[in-house]
């Protein structure tokens, strides 16, 4: 039997392989980018270009025509650790047209936001220097009672499609898990022009300093059993929308990646495994995907790609409440 073929498409566009590297400092660095190249990634995600960054240059620019006015002393501090997270909006499209020039496989720039001010704009501007796609990340907190679900979904939607209209490269949307109806949203989605969604986004969650009694930030890498909750909800989108998906959270082995492929994933995001081991543990998924899929006589991923999804499994109901009633009832310490 020949070598398995591990190549595949995301978001219409043609991967060597399924495992992507996610956003993170190694996807920020040409070397580290190349380095993950060469262990074999289907593509790399560049880490986000947050709206908070676009509002401090533009606070920034104001301030300097304003320079022996009275304008506010504080502007020049404002949100100023983002200033080197990467280099701003200018050095974030120098970092693109880079990377596109001195790689083969795809590059995907990465928004951060809440709202589609400007958005249009600078997704125009990241196609311009060269990003094969874009990813949105739209983190909203809904802390008002009033503020009704339809609500939080439209100013979704709405953020889509002004950068769908924008730019004729692909768009995907990465979500957040804390959805009410992920189907019908993803279908939402879609209708806005989307070509994809990433199954999960891990929003940071904040922690209280019992010292300083402050708010403040706390982070955690994934965890293995997180890759489930990415693979319930990638088996039921395979099912029922025509969107790309990837994959993200959680996937630490290749045995993770080969499940979340049968369920319906078209790339598996990598971040963790490869800040804890490397580009070298890319190589080694790879490989053990590959005897995977020759022990199976399988001769590609796209041979078993969503051959498990909510549409094609022997058993659909193990994806809803069947599930959940069998891990309470079949647990023992």
């Amino acid at each position: 039997m020949r070598t398995p073929d591990l190549s595949t498409t995301y978001l219409g566009l043609s991967l060597r392989s399924p495992l992507v590297a996610s956003s993170s400092p190694l996807t920020s660095d040409l070397a580290s980018a190349r380095s993950l190249e060469e262990a074999g990634a289907g593509a790399i995600i560049l880490p986000s270009l947050f709206q908070e960054q676009l509002e401090h240059q533009e606070l920034e620019l104001d301030r300097m025509h304003h320079v022996g006015t009275e304008s506010d002393p504080e502007s020049s501090g404002y949100f100023p650790q983002l200033e080197t997270y990467n280099t701003g909006p200018d050095g974030y499209l120098q970092r693109v047209e880079e990377m596109r020039a001195e790689l083969t496989i795809p590059v995907i720039a990465s928004l951060n936001g809440v709202s589609n001010q400007g958005w249009a704009h600078h997704a125009r501007q990241i196609e311009d220097a060269g990003a094969h796609a874009i990813e949105l990340n739209i983190l909203y907190v809904p802390t008002d009672p009033k503020l009704p679900a339809e609500h939080v979904e439209a100013l979704y939607t709405e953020q889509v499609s002004a950068v769908t209209g924008a730019v004729s490269i692909p768009v995907s949307v990465k979500l957040g898990s804390h959805l009410t109806a992920p189907a019908h949203f993803a279908q939402r989605l879609a209708d806005a022009g989307a070509k994809g969604v990433v199954l999960f986004n891990r929003f940071l969650e904040p922690d209280i300093d019992l010292e300083t009694l402050e708010v403040v930030p706390h982070l955690e890498l994934s965890r293995p059993a997180e890759m489930r909750l990415a693979l319930r909800w990638t088996a039921i989108l395979s099912a029922g929308t025509e969107l790309s998906i990837g994959a993200t959270g959680g996937a630490h082995s290749a045995e993770d990646a080969v499940k979340l492929i049968l369920a319906g994933a078209d790339a598996i995001m990598l971040a963790t495994i490869l800040l804890q081991r490397g580009p070298e543990a890319l190589t080694e998924m790879l490989d053990e995907m590959r005897r995977w899929l020759t022990d199976n006589d399988c001769e590609s991923v796209e041979q078993i790609k969503a051959s498990m999804d909510f549409a094609h499994c022997p058993n659909p109901a193990g994806y809803e409440r069947l599930n959940y009633m069998r891990a309470l009832t079949s647990y023992t310490s």
